[in-house]
């Protein structure tokens, strides 16, 4: 059964803004849907998918951003988002195709997404610490984040006396990045030898009953490990250990790179003391392991050895943020065909800021 309830909402003359119509209190200023309205839709955005919140409230998706906006702007005034703000995690993360970018910020205590704004430089994040104000800024006591320089600058500025960590979650993506292009430049090569016997043996395609050849097979092997190499040891199946018996047999310079890349790993686990020692054997280890990759990475890691060894001592990890960033890029797809980023900036400060709107009624 569908009612239809009918008010009148008087037209005033003010002025300042010329004739208007006048507050009512179901409803929010400048909005054409009530208060429990609003409250539904948000409640709905935050927990369903875009489909079933159009489809159950009969509106379009636009006008869900819009009213998500409304609720967070209401939500927002009724607190203090940076009270007790102490240890904090800074990142970003793509919204959009087009290289567009939030700027994120997570209390590392409680795990809330304390800030995000558009924007991927220095600037941006100044506004967060123009909010925080100077008071707070110097409340704040550890800082962690990439190695971005322009996370580095405007914390510097704003928090000198603030501890500032590298995270250990993008130091080890780092080596896995070295070490998928390690994987990446044999499979290349295991391809080329594929083509140059193609080449010798002639054109045509090979009988069926003609044995396999040794370099398309490896290349196709090269490619099957990739998972086996990313993984973390302990999570490893049967078959991915046996394929990576197979790289330590046949692709010593693969191998000595995932070694690498663990050894890594296992330094963050660490105390702090035995931490330090180990970082420098590693570094030491990885300029003379003739990879360029990971002798590239071993600068990177020397470079920033004191930012590194700040995150064990004190216990930093963007591990909650990446957590938040999870959260978001699947909110990102809910919220695709928004018009601003501000609405996903609502939607998501409503479902991660621990302030999810109530359902009505409830």
């Amino acid at each position: 059964m569908i009612a239809f309830i009918e008010a009148e909402a008087p037209r005033v003359r003010c002025r300042e803004h010329g004739v208007v119509v006048a507050h009512v209190p179901w409803a929010r200023h400048g909005a054409g849907h009530t208060h429990a309205f609003d409250q539904q839709v948000a409640w709905l955005a935050t927990q369903s998918s875009k489909s079933a919140v159009t489809q159950l409230m009969r509106i379009a998706w636009r006008t869900v951003g819009a009213i998500i906006a409304r609720v967070w702007t209401e939500v927002e005034a009724t607190f203090d988002p940076f009270d007790g703000l102490r240890r904090i995690g800074i990142d970003e993360i793509s919204y959009k195709r087009g290289q567009l970018y939030l700027t994120v910020v997570i209390d590392h205590d409680s795990g809330r997404l304390v800030w995000a704004a558009a924007g991927q430089n220095t600037a941006t994040l100044q506004r967060f610490f123009d909010q925080l104000g100077p008071e707070r800024c110097a409340q704040i006591t550890h800082v962690s984040a990439d190695a971005a320089a322009w996370i580095a600058k405007a914390v510097t500025k704003n928090c000198p006396d603030a501890i500032q960590g590298i995270d250990p979650f993008h130091v080890v993506m780092w080596a896995n990045d070295a070490l998928s292009d390690v994987r990446a430049q044999a499979w290349r090569e295991a391809r080329r030898i594929a083509r140059s016997t193609e080449v010798r043996r002639g054109p045509g395609r090979p009988r069926k009953d003609a044995p396999p050849r040794p370099a398309s097979e490896r290349a196709k092997a090269l490619q099957g490990v990739r998972v086996a190499l990313w993984k973390n040891p302990e999570n490893l199946n049967d078959k991915q250990r046996a394929k990576l018996e197979w790289v330590a047999i046949t692709d010593p310079k693969l191998h000595r790179a995932y070694r690498l890349k663990e050894a890594l790993r296992v330094i963050f686990k660490m105390p702090h003391d035995q931490a330090a020692e180990a970082i420098d054997r590693w570094v030491s280890w990885a300029r003379r392991c003739r990879i360029p990759q990971f002798v590239k990475l071993s600068r990177s890691i020397a470079a920033r050895r004191a930012q590194i060894l700040a995150s064990i001592a004190n216990g930093l990890s963007n591990g909650r943020t990446e957590s938040v960033n999870t959260k978001i890029r699947l909110l990102t797809r809910i919220a695709f065909g928004f018009k601003s980023p501000q609405a996903l900036i609502a939607i998501a400060m409503l479902s991660l800021g621990g302030h999810r709107p109530a359902l009505p009624g409830r």
